[in-house]
């Protein structure tokens, strides 16, 4: 006869867990993940604007702030999008829908960032940074998040412009200004955001579809989106060869930005003939790939040019 013996957890030890627990559902909420890819361009472009290393107070100044503003946005989207959230298998096991975070401490968590985000780069950095970072969380919050993301299906075209924004802060955070090659910073990563997104839309369109998100697969069907996918595709290229075109990069970047845009139009004609989810994947995690390396090859081109 076996007796079964209760082992009580520590009071501490729960305590302790919870506590853990708690941190690592704030952290979810500004979706680490993609902040840490719009830092990374952040990071370069300071590089690019510096023609080599910033100071480190500089740059973790920078990167905190960005981070800040990122995180307080996405924390922000969190809590305006828990009904579709709670509806969605991708999503419904996020703190808010999962009941773990309230939703006005999310709302209150969000908002804090952004002060806080605005406070510190305006203080430690210069008031441009700061204003570009608390413009890039409140077009996110308030055209992206509750104007464009459940009327349009546009809503990541112009979205985009959000996530854009990182590394015209990291250039600000150095020159104290801004000019033609941040710019074209701005727009890499803009024209970069739809095919990265709407691969990843194609993946999961059901969930879209099933809680009236007009996500363009959703609206025109994933042949279309598949091609909107290459035509955007191209558009990034032909972006990324203007500066080769102007002279305003050497060769370094030319061939790294050569072999890089040959390898994501591939991807996309791929992506296009293929209709299967594999192929859609591969364009969404190359696109990660691209825009890291992409921004390398700038920053390495403009320290050793």
């Amino acid at each position: 006869m076996s007796v079964a013996v209760r082992v009580e957890t520590p009071i501490g030890l729960r305590t302790g867990q919870r506590v853990v627990q708690t941190v690592r559902d704030y952290i979810a909420l500004t979706k680490p993940r993609v902040v840490v890819l719009l830092e990374v361009t952040t990071v370069f472009a300071m590089v690019m604007a510096a023609r080599g290393l910033p100071s480190f107070g500089l740059v973790a100044a920078t990167v905190t702030g960005g981070w800040f503003a990122a995180g307080g946005a996405h924390a922000i989207n969190c809590w305006f999008d828990r009904d579709i959230d709670a509806s969605m298998g991708r999503t419904r096991t996020r703190p808010i829908p999962a009941g773990r975070v309230q939703p006005s401490s999310a709302l209150a968590f969000g908002t804090t960032l952004g002060v806080v985000a605005f406070a510190l780069l305006a203080v430690a950095v210069n008031l441009l940074a700061a204003v570009l970072a608390i413009g890039g969380l409140l077009f996110y919050v308030f055209v992206y998040t509750m104007w464009l993301k459940r009327r349009s299906m546009q809503n990541i075209v112009v979205g985009g412009a959000a996530g854009a924004i990182p590394p015209l802060v990291g250039w600000a955070a150095v020159q104290g200004s801004l000019n033609l090659t941040a710019l074209f910073l701005f727009a890499v990563v803009f024209y970069w955001t739809p095919p990265h997104f709407w691969a990843l839309a194609l993946l999961i369109r059901r969930d879209y579809a099933s809680v009236s998100v007009p996500m363009l697969p959703v609206i025109v069907g994933e042949r279309e989106t598949r091609r909107q996918i290459l035509l955007y595709t191209v558009i990034l290229v032909l972006v990324t060869i203007m500066p080769a075109l102007v002279h305003s990069f050497g060769y370094v970047y030319v061939v790294g930005a050569g072999v890089l845009d040959a390898l994501f139009l591939a991807a996309a004609v791929i992506a296009v003939r293929d209709p299967s989810a594999r192929a859609a994947r591969r364009v969404f995690y190359y696109s990660m790939l691209y825009l890291a390396l992409l921004f390398a090859v700038m920053a390495v081109d403009r320290v050793v040019g």
